[in-house]
């Protein structure tokens, strides 16, 4: 899971519960997402990266650009 790039589908920013999509296990799977540095927000379409997964179905995401 960590690496894996992923496009968001509903807002991700401080005191927000967003939502990316991510290909796993061949297919597309919605995950619960938090960003990894807490005052940075992330808009509907943009990718991210996961960095951390947290069972079963939470991840904390970084920009996929850096």
């Amino acid at each position: 899971m960590v690496g894996l790039r992923g496009k968001v589908t509903g807002r991700i920013g401080p005191g927000l519960v967003g939502e990316v999509m991510v290909g796993v296990r061949g297919g597309i799977e919605a995950f619960l997402a938090y960003p990894v540095t807490p005052d940075e927000t992330f808009e509907v379409g943009q990718l991210v990266t996961v960095v951390e997964y947290q069972a079963p179905r939470t991840v904390y995401v970084q920009s996929a650009f850096g």
